[in-house]
């Protein structure tokens, strides 16, 4: 039986969180606290000013700075359309719709920005993982991009009557597939969540947040609900702490599996988790039996090379190529969900001889795919041998979160050779020497181009350079220069 456990490691400024199934880390979750805006965060606020000219209206929500409202944003969900969040509606004049030092209910839909105040709307909505919860509305949305009418009518069959005074709801994405339970639960948690802001509004004091989007931690443990999670361990008593309270208030039944870790290795490194996120940085992924894959990220697609290595087998040729086949359909699987890759993959499997071989290839990555959460599909072996198959982008991929550029590339994944530098330097002396006068040059380069220039295989190109100008040139070692880094000073 699958042991399924998420692990919390806090510290300032940011939170991890970890699933590991089985032993195995199948996904990663970072946040930032510099990166948490206050999109989503209810508040309570007053119409401050009212500006019939610009149909709009200031409110103080408790920032430093007013928010705004425009008269379009003062909406019900009557006339609301999907996930596309078009709506079409008259607007009414802002005078008719607020009036100074009235009370109300807003949420945030844009950041503040420079001078900028926060925008505000009065339409209400709060996410989780398969649907989007209105209040004081019974409507039921289906998103566009679930373009099966089978299943648009299966998923509306089964959301119309979680709907009652408290609200409707939208449909996302992410639902197709869903089960009954499954939405049941998404539906029941929002609908708490939406009675707590209703009971804070009365409490609470103008100018208050009435309900805070979910942290990190909370927004894992809302889509992990029905997951079957064995235990959740966090290395922060504070957060512990939060998380206690979150779970009582909205998912009790996952408050006995809370564990606060204390042990004196830090958390990640118990469960070997530190080590494999290293691991899914790497472009090359080993598999048991020798052979490997190369995982090439770029912006238009994501490319995955099979190789047999040094695995040989016991057979002939064409069985070895079909085992390595079969084992990385696995590890695709698990790292695709690990590195959370999206959009168009291509998977270069080694060349097989027989369609059978093909078609046991196709399933078993089905199999191994089918235990993803986020939506794939696989498209098939095309004209030249290469699977085409997709997954739904639904967050950053840990490459993206985690790295950035190379400075001494600039993200080329490459770097010019020390030889070629050396001939770019002296390309350089002798383009600066017919522009400027000078007695000699003196050029700055790394270590290893220093040394290249100076050695004896190369200073007798240098020495050739020295009579072609006329000029002496000198070669000085800054330490601090990547590879292809240099200074040509005139002297």
């Amino acid at each position: 039986m699958d042991s399924v456990e998420l692990l919390v490691n806090v510290t300032p400024n940011e939170t991890r969180i970890a699933l590991v199934d089985t032993g195995i880390l199948k996904e990663v979750h970072i946040e930032r606290q510099a990166k948490r805006g206050i999109v989503g965060n209810i508040y309570k606020g007053r119409v401050t000013r009212v500006l019939p000219g610009m149909q709009s209206a200031f409110v103080d929500i408790g920032l430093e700075k007013a928010a705004f409202l425009h008269a379009s944003d003062i909406v019900s969900h009557t006339e609301c359309v999907e996930e596309s969040e078009q709506k079409q509606f008259v607007v009414k004049d802002i005078a008719e719709l607020v009036r100074e030092g009235q009370d109300i209910v807003v949420q945030v839909v844009k950041d503040p920005l420079g001078t900028k105040g926060a925008r505000l709307t009065t339409d209400i909505t709060l996410p989780s993982r398969y649907l989007v919860f209105m209040p004081e509305n019974s409507h039921v949305g289906v998103s566009q991009r679930i373009e099966s009418e089978e299943e648009r009518a299966r998923l509306k069959e089964l959301v119309l009557p979680l709907c009652d005074e408290l609200g409707g709801f939208i449909i996302r994405t992410a639902a197709e597939g869903a089960t009954e339970d499954e939405l049941k639960q998404d539906a029941d948690f929002l609908k708490r969540l939406w009675r707590k802001v209703l009971e804070r509004r009365g409490k609470y004091q103008t100018k208050s947040m009435l309900y805070g989007e979910l942290a990190l931690t909370q927004r894992i443990l809302r889509d992990f609900i029905g997951a079957g999670l064995e235990k959740i361990r966090i290395d922060s008593k504070l957060c512990f702490t939060e998380v206690k309270q979150f779970t009582e208030e909205f998912m009790p039944t996952l408050v006995d599996k809370l564990v606060l870790y204390s042990g004196n290795q830090p958390l990640f490194d118990v469960y070997g988790v530190e080590t494999a996120i290293h691991t899914a940085l790497n472009k090359r992924v080993n598999l048991k039996s020798g052979g490997y894959l190369i995982i090439e990220q770029t912006e238009a697609m994501t490319t995955i090379d099979i190789n047999t290595g040094a695995f040989v087998g016991h057979r002939n040729l064409e069985e070895t190529i079909f085992n390595t086949n079969i084992e990385a359909t696995k590890a695709i699987a698990q790292q695709l969900q690990l590195r959370n890759l999206g959009g168009i993959i291509i998977i270069d499997f080694i060349d097989m001889q027989t369609d059978d071989h093909r078609n046991r290839v196709l399933e078993s990555l089905q199999e191994a795919l089918s235990k993803d959460r986020v939506k794939t599909s696989v498209n098939g072996f095309t004209q030249l041998g290469l699977v085409e198959m997709t997954r739904k982008r639904t967050r950053e991929s840990l490459e993206h979160v985690l790295c950035g550029d190379c400075p001494s590339c600039q993200g080329r994944g490459r770097i010019k050779t020390v030889e070629t530098i050396c001939y770019e330097i002296m390309r350089e002396i002798i383009r600066v020497h017919h522009l400027f006068s000078s007695e000699q040059f003196v050029v700055y380069a790394s270590r290893a181009v220093a040394d290249y220039l100076i050695n004896e295989e190369s200073h007798g190109l240098l020495a050739e350079l020295e009579v072609f100008i006329g000029k002496q040139i000198q070669i000085k070692t800054e330490v601090y220069y990547n590879q292809e880094q240099f200074d040509v000073v005139v002297m």
